[in-house]
């Protein structure tokens, strides 16, 4: 008898967070993983400096990045619709850890490319279930939430990162190694906020036979799907240009050597498109999907009669258009998606998206920086601005016709 209060204990329920908690949780957490991927933007600029490589080294660590985060995606994309969301989520803060503390003690630029590697990895991993697990737990009362926070807390995440490392970069001591030391402290917090979460995927078979690389997407949701296409190459080839060669940008052409400049380069972007998310929350998806697209066109000539023109101001003003573009496109692109996708859909459909993201996020950043190797920055940036206003313009003629069709 003496143990029948033990027993009741073990058997107990462990306490979850309350949804709404848990939403707030997860939508952290995001944050903070993307947060993550963006604090080495400004450093690279502090690297080059101390280890001496060129732009071209720079844009292959930059991509070995995006690569390891497009592969996680493909192997374990659909794996939470299957074992559930707070397994995967636990294995990808603990790899991003691993990542954080390979920066840590990073000592040349082969440490780079490894941390780099484990950092898209875990990041890949982490994307789709963060997404899919925010609309899982969104409230039946607003079924727009989760679309808004997707769209939200990448955009949010990277400016919260840029801007952060750049100020630490300047201010503080220790500028390669503090940040990770910060990042890493957080995702104990995020580890134990995920043991905390309510499993919202009930388990089912087919777990092994998930981990085979595949893109797929149910062919009642391909035509939506295709049809965000031409905006999400567009912003997000716009995200990987200020990412990757932003901040050199500022200081190579504008002769900005502040470190918190490099950083405020990528948030005035992504800033502006985490405001304009939430300003734009409620707002008709078409709608919001059309100025996204034609501020996205508008917002890179401007930026490019900047350039043209050696004028700082007007290259800044130019960019906060562009970031009101680049809000509006997420926020209508995962928006859509989330309200057409089934439960058991969510995490592969998500993944998806993120690899044609990542996509245009790294292949058009690549090839600039091998550009801007051979050609400078000034051609290279002028090229690249025209390519992402084409496809912006293409953007907004595919989003017409297909409003009009309806």
């Amino acid at each position: 008898m003496s143990s029948s209060p033990a027993v009741a204990v073990a058997a107990r329920p462990r306490a979850r967070l309350p949804h709404p908690v848990a939403f707030t949780a997860v939508a952290v957490i995001f944050v903070l993983f993307m947060a993550a991927s963006s604090v080495p933007s400004p450093l690279y600029v502090v690297y080059q400096q101390e280890w001496g490589f060129s732009s071209m080294t720079l844009t292959v660590i930059f991509a070995v990045y995006v690569l390891g985060l497009i592969a996680s995606l493909l192997v374990v994309g659909a794996l939470s619709d299957h074992v559930g969301r707070r397994p995967v989520l636990a294995a990808a803060i603990v790899g991003e850890a691993v990542s954080l503390v390979l920066f840590l003690v990073a000592g040349d630029v082969s440490a780079l490319f490894a941390a780099r590697v484990v950092q898209g990895v875990a990041t890949g991993a982490a994307m789709s279930v963060l997404g899919a697990t925010l609309v899982d737990l969104n409230p039946p009362h607003a079924p727009g939430r989760a679309g808004v926070f997707s769209s939200v807390a990448p955009t949010s995440g990277l400016a919260l990162g840029a801007l952060g490392c750049g100020a630490l970069v300047q201010f503080a001591p220790a500028p390669t190694h503090l940040v990770y030391a910060l990042l890493l402290a957080g995702m104990v917090v995020a580890l134990l906020l995920t043991a905390g979460l309510p499993e919202t995927s009930a388990r089912r078979p087919g777990a092994l036979a998930s981990l085979t690389p595949r893109l797929g997407v149910p062919a009642r949701l391909r035509p939506d799907l295709f049809a965000l296409v031409p905006i999400l190459v567009s912003s997000w080839a716009l995200g990987g240009l200020y990412l990757s060669l932003g901040p050199s940008v500022a200081a190579g052409l504008f002769g900005m050597s502040n470190h918190l400049v490099g950083g405020l380069v990528v948030t005035l972007l992504c800033g502006t498109g985490a405001l304009t998310s939430l300003v734009l929350r409620t707002a008709p998806v078409g709608a919001v999907l059309q100025a996204g697209a034609a501020l996205l066109a508008i917002g890179m000539g401007i930026t490019l009669a900047g350039v043209l023109a050696d004028i700082l101001a007007l290259a800044a003003a130019g960019t906060v258009v562009s970031g009101v573009g680049f809000g509006a496109s997420a926020l209508a692109s995962f928006g859509t998606l989330a309200r057409l996708a089934a439960p058991a859909e969510r995490g592969e459909l998500f993944a998806v998206v993120y690899v044609v993201a990542y996509l245009a996020f790294s292949i058009p950043a690549v090839i600039a920086g091998f550009a801007a190797a051979s050609a400078g920055l000034r051609p290279t940036a002028i090229v690249y601005g025209f390519a992402v206003g084409g496809l912006a313009v293409l953007a907004v003629i595919v989003q017409s016709v297909r409003a009009a069709r309806r």
